[in-house]
């Protein structure tokens, strides 16, 4: 199933309340755990921005949104976080799988998307922040090569989060 996958980017006539659906599932584990990630609450307004704010793709399975993620150069809330303005440093945000496909390399498929990505558009680091409670993820992340960068408090959330970084490889930005 896995290799019937598709990433792309997204389409103007891909289904905002589908892309919504989708990270309300993906993040619902994490809003079990109490914290409040945007991508747990979010209209389709909100979506639709933070789509168009970077350059946003999905993963299609027959003809179904099953993942998404979306690449910033310079996110929202960027001036409260220093690493985030930082020449060379491009993050992400609303990642999301479909629950039943985590855990099956969809992810660093994704990942893998972005880093090149990233890259050919000049970025010396893909940097993204998560909750410092979010043991799990995090482990996850430093498992793939992010390190640990700093903390910050966004207004819009209900913990700290971890900023995390990965290098680029050079050979990318070719």
């Amino acid at each position: 199933m896995m290799e019937r996958i598709v990433i792309r980017n997204l389409r103007e006539s891909d289904p905002i309340p589908e892309i919504t659906g989708l990270l309300h599932q993906a993040y619902a584990p994490l809003a079990a755990m109490g914290l409040r990630y945007t991508a747990t609450h979010q209209d389709g307004d909100v979506t639709r921005s933070r789509l168009a704010s970077g350059w946003p793709w999905v993963a299609m399975l027959d003809g179904e949104i099953v993942a998404t993620v979306t690449l910033y150069q310079n996110p929202a809330g960027s001036e409260d976080c220093a690493w985030y303005r930082q020449p060379g440093v491009f993050s992400f945000g609303q990642l999301a799988v479909r629950p039943d496909l985590q855990g099956h390399g969809l992810g660093g498929r994704l990942f893998a998307m972005l880093e090149t990505e990233a890259a050919m558009r000049g970025a010396g680091e893909l940097a993204l922040d998560t909750a410092d409670g979010a043991d799990h993820l995090i482990r996850w992340y430093e498992k793939i090569g992010f390190r640990f960068i700093e903390h910050v408090s966004w207004s819009n959330t209900n913990y700290r989060s971890v900023v995390l970084s990965k290098t680029l490889e050079v050979t990318a930005r070719i």
